[in-house]
């Protein structure tokens, strides 16, 4: 229960973090924010197929979202020690997704690392 009672802590962080480049993120704080706004984001362009008013507010919301989910996607990657530079693999077609889910779904690297204190030992 703990879990879901989070989740609202979880997909917010990333907004509030949004130009934070820096440190760590765990998996909870990235795939909350990640499922969410995948379920958002397909709801809106589902529902944008009948109504131009949803497809206007799916491209705003992607705009919106581009930033902080740039950013929880660095903080995640350093989370695991490895550099945000990483992320360009998403511009290599059906290879750059597949590894970085990858390295999305590592265990935290246990301890500080260069990018700062483990998320887990914060909490």
């Amino acid at each position: 229960m703990k879990v879901v009672k989070n989740l609202p802590i979880w997909f917010f962080l990333p907004f509030k973090r949004i130009i934070d480049f820096n440190g760590r993120s765990g998996r909870s704080e990235f795939w909350t924010f990640a499922i969410i706004n995948t379920i958002l984001l397909f709801a809106f362009y589902y529902a944008g197929e009948t109504s131009s008013m949803f497809n206007f507010l799916a491209k705003i919301y992607t705009l919106i979202i581009i930033v902080p989910g740039i950013a929880v996607g660095i903080r995640r990657l350093h989370d695991t020690g490895k550099s945000g530079w990483w992320l360009l693999l998403l511009l290599i077609i059906l290879i750059g997704l597949p590894v970085l889910i990858y390295f999305f779904i590592q265990e935290s690297q246990q301890g500080s690392n260069e990018y700062g204190a483990n998320p887990l030992d914060q909490v």
